[in-house]
Protein backbone atom coordinates (compact mmCIF):
# COMPACT_ATOMS: atom_id res chain seq x y z
CA UNK A 1 0.00 0.00 0.00
CA UNK A 2 1.54 3.03 -1.14
CA UNK A 3 0.26 5.95 1.60
CA UNK A 4 1.00 9.60 1.46
CA UNK A 5 0.71 12.16 4.20
CA UNK A 6 -0.33 16.31 3.47
CA UNK A 7 -0.16 18.87 6.10
CA UNK A 8 -1.18 22.55 5.27
CA UNK A 9 2.01 24.17 6.27
CA UNK A 10 5.68 23.33 7.37
CA UNK A 11 6.65 26.90 9.33
CA UNK A 12 7.05 25.83 12.99
CA UNK A 13 6.29 22.78 15.37
CA UNK A 14 2.83 24.38 16.87
CA UNK A 15 0.20 21.61 18.24
CA UNK A 16 -0.77 20.73 14.93
CA UNK A 17 3.08 19.31 13.76
CA UNK A 18 3.29 17.54 17.01
CA UNK A 19 0.27 15.60 15.94
CA UNK A 20 1.47 15.73 12.11
CA UNK A 21 4.57 13.36 13.97
CA UNK A 22 2.26 10.92 15.64
CA UNK A 23 0.05 10.31 12.36
CA UNK A 24 2.85 9.32 10.59
CA UNK A 25 4.93 7.45 12.95
CA UNK A 26 3.98 4.23 11.41
CA UNK A 27 5.03 5.60 8.45
CA UNK A 28 8.77 6.82 8.49
CA UNK A 29 9.50 6.53 4.19
CA UNK A 30 6.13 7.56 3.49
CA UNK A 31 6.14 11.50 1.68
CA UNK A 32 4.85 14.23 3.06
CA UNK A 33 3.13 16.99 0.46
CA UNK A 34 2.61 20.05 1.89
CA UNK A 35 2.02 24.28 0.44
CA UNK A 36 5.32 25.67 1.74
CA UNK A 37 8.31 24.10 3.99
CA UNK A 38 10.85 26.44 6.26
CA UNK A 39 13.77 23.74 6.44
CA UNK A 40 14.55 23.62 9.99
CA UNK A 41 11.25 24.80 11.38
CA UNK A 42 9.96 21.47 12.79
CA UNK A 43 11.08 18.42 14.42
CA UNK A 44 13.58 16.11 12.59
CA UNK A 45 11.20 13.17 12.78
CA UNK A 46 8.91 15.42 10.16
CA UNK A 47 11.85 16.75 8.17
CA UNK A 48 13.28 12.81 7.95
CA UNK A 49 10.19 12.25 5.95
CA UNK A 50 10.46 13.00 1.93
CA UNK A 51 8.91 16.42 1.61
CA UNK A 52 7.15 17.68 -1.40
CA UNK A 53 5.73 21.67 -1.71
CA UNK A 54 3.59 23.13 -3.92
CA UNK A 55 4.22 26.75 -6.24
CA UNK A 56 3.73 28.73 -3.01
CA UNK A 57 7.08 27.72 -2.05
CA UNK A 58 8.81 29.94 -4.77
CA UNK A 59 6.32 33.04 -4.03
CA UNK A 60 8.58 36.22 -3.14
CA UNK A 61 8.47 36.17 0.56
CA UNK A 62 6.48 33.13 1.15
CA UNK A 63 8.58 31.94 4.10
CA UNK A 64 7.52 35.07 6.34
CA UNK A 65 4.55 36.40 4.70
CA UNK A 66 2.80 33.19 3.41
CA UNK A 67 -0.49 34.50 5.01
CA UNK A 68 -0.73 37.11 2.52
CA UNK A 69 -0.93 34.07 -0.16
CA UNK A 70 -4.11 32.85 1.13
CA UNK A 71 -6.23 33.38 -1.41
CA UNK A 72 -4.41 31.43 -4.01
CA UNK A 73 -3.91 28.21 -1.25
CA UNK A 74 -6.94 26.00 -2.95
CA UNK A 75 -5.14 26.02 -6.28
CA UNK A 76 -1.88 25.42 -4.55
CA UNK A 77 -3.72 22.52 -2.64
CA UNK A 78 -5.49 21.07 -5.31
CA UNK A 79 -2.04 20.79 -7.90
CA UNK A 80 -0.12 18.59 -5.77
CA UNK A 81 0.07 15.35 -7.52
CA UNK A 82 -1.24 12.22 -5.35
CA UNK A 83 -2.12 10.05 -8.35
CA UNK A 84 0.41 7.53 -7.41
CA UNK A 85 -1.59 6.99 -3.11
CA UNK A 86 -3.58 4.17 -2.45
CA UNK A 87 -4.16 5.98 0.74
CA UNK A 88 -3.83 9.17 2.08
CA UNK A 89 -3.78 11.06 5.44
CA UNK A 90 -4.04 14.61 5.79
CA UNK A 91 -3.89 16.95 8.57
CA UNK A 92 -5.60 20.11 8.05
CA UNK A 93 -6.50 23.62 9.48
CA UNK A 94 -6.56 25.35 6.27
CA UNK A 95 -6.86 23.77 2.94
CA UNK A 96 -5.04 19.88 3.49
CA UNK A 97 -8.16 17.89 3.35
CA UNK A 98 -8.66 19.44 -0.03
CA UNK A 99 -6.24 17.67 -2.03
CA UNK A 100 -7.45 16.48 -5.32
CA UNK A 101 -7.06 12.00 -6.09
CA UNK A 102 -7.54 9.69 -8.26
CA UNK A 103 -11.11 7.60 -7.85
CA UNK A 104 -10.30 4.83 -5.49
CA UNK A 105 -7.63 6.38 -3.27
CA UNK A 106 -8.56 6.52 0.36
CA UNK A 107 -8.57 9.86 2.56
CA UNK A 108 -8.77 9.97 6.27
CA UNK A 109 -8.60 13.55 7.24
CA UNK A 110 -7.64 14.44 10.93
CA UNK A 111 -9.06 17.86 11.46
CA UNK A 112 -7.78 20.75 13.56
CA UNK A 113 -10.48 23.22 12.54
CA UNK A 114 -12.54 24.08 9.62
CA UNK A 115 -10.87 27.40 7.92
CA UNK A 116 -11.70 29.44 11.51
CA UNK A 117 -10.69 32.94 9.38
CA UNK A 118 -13.23 32.17 7.15
CA UNK A 119 -16.11 30.97 9.41
CA UNK A 120 -16.31 31.99 13.08
CA UNK A 121 -13.32 33.49 13.77
CA UNK A 122 -13.35 36.05 10.84
CA UNK A 123 -14.21 39.23 13.18
CA UNK A 124 -11.19 37.82 15.47
CA UNK A 125 -8.55 37.94 12.79
CA UNK A 126 -9.55 40.95 10.82
CA UNK A 127 -12.40 43.00 12.37
CA UNK A 128 -11.54 46.93 12.93
CA UNK A 129 -7.65 45.75 11.94
CA UNK A 130 -8.43 46.52 7.98
CA UNK A 131 -8.11 49.52 5.81
CA UNK A 132 -10.82 50.40 3.63
CA UNK A 133 -9.80 48.49 1.00
CA UNK A 134 -9.35 45.59 2.86
CA UNK A 135 -13.34 45.94 4.18
CA UNK A 136 -13.84 46.10 0.86
CA UNK A 137 -12.14 42.88 -0.63
CA UNK A 138 -11.95 40.63 2.17
CA UNK A 139 -15.52 39.44 2.60
CA UNK A 140 -15.60 38.90 -1.07
CA UNK A 141 -12.31 37.00 -1.01
CA UNK A 142 -13.87 34.91 2.34
CA UNK A 143 -16.95 34.24 0.97
CA UNK A 144 -15.07 32.31 -2.12
CA UNK A 145 -13.09 30.16 0.50
CA UNK A 146 -15.73 29.39 2.34
CA UNK A 147 -17.92 28.03 -0.38
CA UNK A 148 -14.12 26.00 -1.53
CA UNK A 149 -13.76 24.74 2.12
CA UNK A 150 -17.33 22.97 2.02
CA UNK A 151 -17.80 21.80 -1.56
CA UNK A 152 -14.14 20.49 -1.19
CA UNK A 153 -14.88 19.11 2.53
CA UNK A 154 -16.52 16.30 0.65
CA UNK A 155 -12.94 14.48 -0.77
CA UNK A 156 -12.42 12.99 2.06
CA UNK A 157 -14.39 9.74 3.15
CA UNK A 158 -13.49 10.42 6.94
CA UNK A 159 -12.46 12.83 9.63
CA UNK A 160 -11.01 12.59 12.73
CA UNK A 161 -12.61 15.82 14.30
CA UNK A 162 -9.38 16.62 17.16
CA UNK A 163 -12.73 17.55 19.45
CA UNK A 164 -16.21 17.29 19.91
CA UNK A 165 -16.45 21.14 19.20
CA UNK A 166 -14.58 20.94 15.91
CA UNK A 167 -16.91 17.98 15.00
CA UNK A 168 -20.08 20.43 15.36
CA UNK A 169 -18.06 22.79 13.61
CA UNK A 170 -17.82 19.98 10.43
CA UNK A 171 -21.61 19.34 10.27
CA UNK A 172 -22.10 22.82 10.56
CA UNK A 173 -20.29 24.40 8.35
CA UNK A 174 -19.83 21.87 5.72
CA UNK A 175 -23.03 19.65 6.16
CA UNK A 176 -20.90 16.43 7.20
CA UNK A 177 -22.95 13.62 8.36
CA UNK A 178 -22.06 13.03 11.41
CA UNK A 179 -21.15 9.18 10.09
CA UNK A 180 -18.20 10.65 8.23
CA UNK A 181 -16.53 12.28 11.73
CA UNK A 182 -14.86 10.90 14.72
CA UNK A 183 -13.36 12.61 17.49
CA UNK A 184 -9.39 11.80 18.30
CA UNK A 185 -8.14 14.23 20.84
CA UNK A 186 -4.33 15.35 20.32
CA UNK A 187 -1.92 13.96 22.63
CA UNK A 188 -0.26 16.10 25.09
CA UNK A 189 3.94 14.84 26.01
CA UNK A 190 2.84 14.14 29.40
CA UNK A 191 6.52 12.18 29.69
CA UNK A 192 8.07 15.69 29.14
CA UNK A 193 5.03 18.03 30.78
CA UNK A 194 5.56 16.99 34.59
CA UNK A 195 5.49 18.08 37.87
CA UNK A 196 8.61 19.98 39.50
CA UNK A 197 10.76 22.70 40.47
CA UNK A 198 11.40 25.38 37.59
CA UNK A 199 15.25 25.34 38.35
CA UNK A 200 17.61 27.32 36.55
CA UNK A 201 15.38 26.78 32.82
CA UNK A 202 12.98 29.51 34.99
CA UNK A 203 13.99 33.18 33.60
CA UNK A 204 15.68 35.36 35.46
CA UNK A 205 13.66 37.69 37.60
CA UNK A 206 10.60 34.75 38.49
CA UNK A 207 9.70 33.51 41.38
CA UNK A 208 7.72 29.97 41.58
CA UNK A 209 4.32 30.76 41.98
CA UNK A 210 4.22 34.65 41.56
CA UNK A 211 2.90 34.49 37.88
CA UNK A 212 -0.21 33.94 35.60
CA UNK A 213 1.03 32.61 32.32
CA UNK A 214 0.06 33.02 28.41
CA UNK A 215 1.16 30.73 26.23
CA UNK A 216 -0.17 31.52 22.47
CA UNK A 217 1.05 32.17 19.30
CA UNK A 218 -0.06 36.03 19.07
CA UNK A 219 -1.67 36.23 16.51
CA UNK A 220 -5.87 38.17 17.07
CA UNK A 221 -8.26 35.26 17.31
CA UNK A 222 -6.13 34.02 21.08
CA UNK A 223 -7.73 37.33 22.38
CA UNK A 224 -4.38 37.74 24.36
CA UNK A 225 -5.66 41.67 24.87
CA UNK A 226 -8.18 40.16 26.88
CA UNK A 227 -5.54 38.77 29.69
CA UNK A 228 -3.40 42.26 29.05
CA UNK A 229 -6.24 44.49 30.24
CA UNK A 230 -7.32 42.32 33.17
CA UNK A 231 -3.73 42.31 34.71
CA UNK A 232 -2.84 45.81 33.90
CA UNK A 233 -2.86 47.76 36.85
CA UNK A 234 -3.24 45.20 39.67
CA UNK A 235 -0.94 42.94 41.71
CA UNK A 236 -0.78 39.93 39.33
CA UNK A 237 2.58 39.45 37.61
CA UNK A 238 1.77 37.89 34.33
CA UNK A 239 4.20 36.23 31.79
CA UNK A 240 3.80 36.16 28.30
CA UNK A 241 5.62 33.63 25.94
CA UNK A 242 5.55 33.07 21.99
CA UNK A 243 5.56 35.33 19.58
CA UNK A 244 3.63 36.16 15.91
CA UNK A 245 2.60 39.02 13.77
CA UNK A 246 0.00 40.46 16.94
CA UNK A 247 3.20 40.52 18.96
CA UNK A 248 4.17 44.56 17.92
CA UNK A 249 0.24 45.41 19.05
CA UNK A 250 0.13 43.75 22.24
CA UNK A 251 3.30 44.73 23.33
CA UNK A 252 1.77 48.36 23.00
CA UNK A 253 -0.97 47.47 24.40
CA UNK A 254 0.86 46.29 27.93
CA UNK A 255 3.61 49.76 27.75
CA UNK A 256 3.78 50.86 30.85
CA UNK A 257 2.73 48.17 32.95
CA UNK A 258 5.62 46.49 35.26
CA UNK A 259 3.46 43.68 36.05
CA UNK A 260 3.50 42.08 32.12
CA UNK A 261 6.50 40.58 31.04
CA UNK A 262 7.00 39.35 27.60
CA UNK A 263 9.39 36.57 27.12
CA UNK A 264 9.32 35.41 23.67
CA UNK A 265 9.14 32.21 22.30
CA UNK A 266 10.83 29.88 24.59
CA UNK A 267 13.08 26.54 24.30
CA UNK A 268 11.54 23.68 24.96
CA UNK A 269 13.01 23.19 28.58
CA UNK A 270 12.28 27.20 29.67
CA UNK A 271 8.86 26.85 28.72
CA UNK A 272 8.28 23.56 30.89
CA UNK A 273 10.21 25.43 33.72
CA UNK A 274 7.12 28.35 32.94
CA UNK A 275 4.66 25.49 33.35
CA UNK A 276 5.89 24.25 36.73
CA UNK A 277 6.90 28.03 38.04
CA UNK A 278 3.28 29.65 37.19
CA UNK A 279 0.46 30.09 39.82
CA UNK A 280 -2.20 29.39 37.06
CA UNK A 281 -2.26 29.17 33.30
CA UNK A 282 -4.88 31.48 31.36
CA UNK A 283 -6.76 30.66 27.89
CA UNK A 284 -8.35 33.99 27.13
CA UNK A 285 -9.57 32.96 23.64
CA UNK A 286 -11.75 30.57 22.49
CA UNK A 287 -9.74 27.17 20.78
CA UNK A 288 -10.84 24.38 18.63
CA UNK A 289 -8.93 21.87 20.88
CA UNK A 290 -6.00 23.77 22.75
CA UNK A 291 -3.06 22.04 23.79
CA UNK A 292 -1.15 24.52 26.27
CA UNK A 293 -3.66 23.91 29.13
CA UNK A 294 -3.29 20.50 29.43
CA UNK A 295 0.84 20.68 29.06
CA UNK A 296 -0.16 23.39 31.74
CA UNK A 297 -2.13 20.72 33.91
CA UNK A 298 0.29 18.21 33.03
CA UNK A 299 3.07 20.69 35.41
CA UNK A 300 0.45 20.83 37.62
CA UNK A 301 -0.63 24.07 37.16
CA UNK A 302 -4.33 24.72 37.31
CA UNK A 303 -6.52 27.01 34.14
CA UNK A 304 -8.24 29.90 34.32
CA UNK A 305 -10.19 29.50 30.54
CA UNK A 306 -12.86 31.54 29.02
CA UNK A 307 -15.29 28.88 28.86
CA UNK A 308 -15.98 27.84 25.09
CA UNK A 309 -15.20 25.68 22.45
CA UNK A 310 -12.13 23.24 23.72
CA UNK A 311 -11.40 24.26 26.90
CA UNK A 312 -14.72 22.57 27.89
CA UNK A 313 -13.38 19.22 26.99
CA UNK A 314 -9.74 19.55 28.70
CA UNK A 315 -10.14 21.10 32.01
CA UNK A 316 -12.52 20.15 34.74
CA UNK A 317 -14.06 23.28 36.29
CA UNK A 318 -14.02 23.61 39.88
CA UNK A 319 -11.21 21.19 39.54
CA UNK A 320 -8.46 21.88 37.82
CA UNK A 321 -9.44 25.34 37.07
CA UNK A 322 -12.32 27.70 36.67
CA UNK A 323 -14.12 29.41 32.98
CA UNK A 324 -15.31 32.75 33.08
CA UNK A 325 -18.39 33.30 31.10
CA UNK A 326 -17.85 35.86 28.24
CA UNK A 327 -14.56 36.77 25.95
CA UNK A 328 -14.00 40.28 28.12
CA UNK A 329 -11.49 41.47 30.58
CA UNK A 330 -14.01 42.48 33.36
CA UNK A 331 -15.17 38.50 32.88
CA UNK A 332 -11.47 37.07 33.28
CA UNK A 333 -10.44 39.41 36.31
CA UNK A 334 -13.79 38.04 37.94
CA UNK A 335 -12.45 34.84 37.94
CA UNK A 336 -9.42 35.79 38.72
CA UNK A 337 -10.47 36.99 41.89
CA UNK A 338 -12.10 33.72 42.46
CA UNK A 339 -9.39 31.46 41.14
CA UNK A 340 -7.09 33.09 44.18
CA UNK A 341 -9.83 32.39 46.95
CA UNK A 342 -8.96 28.64 46.32
CA UNK A 343 -6.68 26.14 46.65
CA UNK A 344 -5.50 23.39 43.91
CA UNK A 345 -4.39 20.25 43.99
CA UNK A 346 -1.78 19.75 41.82
CA UNK A 347 -2.16 16.29 41.46
CA UNK A 348 -5.71 16.50 40.31
CA UNK A 349 -4.92 18.78 37.31
CA UNK A 350 -1.99 15.89 36.54
CA UNK A 351 -4.19 13.27 36.17
CA UNK A 352 -6.61 15.42 33.99
CA UNK A 353 -3.78 15.97 31.78
CA UNK A 354 -2.50 12.12 31.34
CA UNK A 355 -5.87 11.31 30.20
CA UNK A 356 -4.65 13.18 27.25
CA UNK A 357 -1.09 10.99 26.78
CA UNK A 358 0.50 10.30 23.68
CA UNK A 359 0.27 6.27 24.18
CA UNK A 360 -3.52 6.66 24.23
CA UNK A 361 -3.34 8.64 20.78
CA UNK A 362 -1.57 6.40 19.03
CA UNK A 363 -3.38 3.40 19.88
CA UNK A 364 -6.71 4.94 19.19
CA UNK A 365 -5.58 6.46 15.47
CA UNK A 366 -4.34 2.89 14.75
CA UNK A 367 -7.41 1.76 15.74
CA UNK A 368 -9.46 4.26 13.19
CA UNK A 369 -7.23 3.57 10.46
CA UNK A 370 -7.36 0.42 10.60
CA UNK A 371 -11.73 0.90 10.76
CA UNK A 372 -11.31 2.55 7.92
CA UNK A 373 -9.47 0.58 5.71
CA UNK A 374 -11.62 -2.26 7.11
CA UNK A 375 -8.11 -3.94 8.44
CA UNK A 376 -4.76 -3.23 8.83
CA UNK A 377 -2.60 -1.66 6.16
CA UNK A 378 -0.65 -4.16 4.29
CA UNK A 379 2.56 -2.11 5.14
CA UNK A 380 2.58 -0.87 9.05
CA UNK A 381 6.41 0.03 9.14
CA UNK A 382 7.34 1.86 6.13
CA UNK A 383 5.61 3.20 2.68
CA UNK A 384 8.12 4.09 0.40
CA UNK A 385 7.68 6.68 -1.87
CA UNK A 386 7.48 5.71 -5.68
Amino acid sequence: MRVAFVHDWLTGMRGGEKVLELLMEDFPDAPLYTLLHVPGSVSPAIEAHPIRTSFVQHLPGAARRYRHYLPLFPTAIESLDLSRFDLVVSSSHCVAKGVRLRPGTRHLCYCHAPMRYAWDQYDAYFGDRTDFVGRQVLPRVMARLRAWDRRSAHRAQRYLANSENVRAKLERFWDLPAARTRVLHPPVDAAFYTPGEPGDDLPAGLRPGGYLLLVSAMVPYKRLDLALAAVAGTGDALVVAGDGPDAARLRGLAAGAGNIHFVGRPSDDTLRALYRGARAFLLPGEEDFGITPLEAQACGAPVVALGAGGALETVVDGETGLFFATPSAASLREALDRFAARDWDPARCRAQAERFGKDRFRAAFRRELEDFLGGPPPVQRGSAAP
